[in-house]
């Protein structure tokens, strides 16, 4: 029997000269070229993508990071986890909230307060707002809060060794239940309103097209860092491990793994980089309110993963793009069907395309190859033929 003649002989590489020139072409094209497309050329032109365009594309790589949580977990550790949103809807507060701080007396009512603490009659900031004044507390806060969530979430449900159909319905109820406690304004949140009239972000406008720029390329970097990250740790030797607890959890426990750590672990990882991904989606939409936490949106991200294809990274960013500018066009144009779109789109790709949209070239390639097959065989009666 031949031995290999080194490591990578056995392991798989963490990327080909094609696969890395596949991810640094667009990362190059969406976190340079279009930046500096919207800042040297003339609104009129032809080439310049518009600043909505820009805030609408970074807002979409935060919902891509999103979606890439969802299929660490769904695809690589077979969790369906039902409340993702609530992680990113978590971060997006926290950094909220000292945005919020930082609007100072440009408020409606010319306080130190914000405007709905005046509304609803606080004399005083909470307690528990006071740190948020520093852009450093508010940044920690950000992976700190989702991640210490998941963390009692998921070493209570791993512990337990709660999974499938049971842990997704958890999930659900948990984020539900935050959402419940957003909307009701028990904590002093802004209720359905939320947080929003954002004015600056460490000193700059919100609102210039300088600050504009350099949320959207902090969000395509964060997005391709993360896509780097998730990429690292499912091509080693963890990323067959979780595999390998997907597919029989119970045969690597009885190998000596302790299954729920590395469950545990993963899980709390995604929560904390989402949180960053809600913090980089807030001042560019411009609000944060608790619909954003809600099971509906969770939903949504699964959506995108099934879309892309589940299990390959790179199909849930394609998915979380192509599924929101579907979204946006439809929600233009036929709002009242859009719904019905997203419904059907995803019973379409779950009977007829279970890999997604990332298994149409290798589909194409497929029935491209029979047809050559087809038309290279020879005409089965000429064996009949007399010489």
């Amino acid at each position: 029997m031949s031995v290999p003649a080194k490591l990578s002989d056995v392991e798989p590489r963490f990327f080909t000269r094609a696969q890395w020139a596949s991810f640094l072409l667009p990362t190059l094209l969406l976190a340079l070229v279009l930046p500096l497309l919207n800042a040297l050329l003339p609104s009129e032109h032809l080439l310049r993508p518009s600043d909505f365009t820009l805030n609408l594309y970074g807002k979409y790589a935060t919902y891509a990071v999103l979606a890439l949580g969802v299929d660490l977990l769904w695809g690589f550790l077979g969790i369906l986890s039902l409340g993702q949103a609530l992680f990113f809807a978590l971060g997006g507060y926290a950094f909220g909230m000292h945005l919020l701080l930082m609007i100072g007396k440009d408020g409606q009512y010319k306080s130190k307060l914000p405007d709905y603490m005046v509304f609803l009659g606080y004399k005083a900031l909470p307690v528990h707002w006071q740190p948020f004044y520093s852009f450093s507390f508010a940044t920690c806060a950000v992976l700190v809060i989702p991640a210490l969530i998941a963390f009692v979430f998921g070493w209570l449900a791993f512990r337990s060794r709660i999974k499938g159909v049971y842990l997704s319905i958890l999930t659900q109820a948990l984020t539900y239940a935050a959402a419940l406690l957003f909307f009701r304004n028990d904590f002093g949140f802004g209720g359905n309103n939320g947080f929003t009239d954002f004015k600056r972000v460490l000193g700059a406008d919100l609102n210039s097209p300088t600050t504009r720029r350099v949320l959207y390329v902090s969000s395509v970097l964060l997005l391709a860092g993360v896509f780097l990250l998730y990429r690292w740790l499912t091509r080693a030797k963890f990323g067959h491990l979780l595999q390998a607890i997907r597919d029989g959890e119970n045969r690597v426990l009885f190998s000596g793994y302790a299954t729920a750590s590395y469950k545990l672990f993963v899980f709390v990882l995604v929560a904390a980089i989402t949180g960053i991904a809600g913090a980089l989606y807030v001042p560019q939409v411009g609000i944060i309110n608790p619909s954003e936490m809600t099971p509906e949106k969770s939903l949504e991200a699964v959506v995108w993963v099934a879309v892309g294809g589940r299990g390959t990274l790179l199909g849930p960013v394609l998915g979380a793009f192509f599924v929101n500018a579907l979204k946006s066009w439809a929600t233009r144009s036929v709002p009242e069907l859009w719904l019905y779109i997203i419904g059907g789109l995803f019973i379409v790709v779950v009977l007829f395309l279970p890999g997604g949209l990332i298994s149409l070239p290798a589909r194409f390639r497929l029935l491209w190859a029979r047809y050559r097959s087809r038309a290279s065989r020879p005409d089965s009666s000429t064996f009949f033929q007399q010489p």
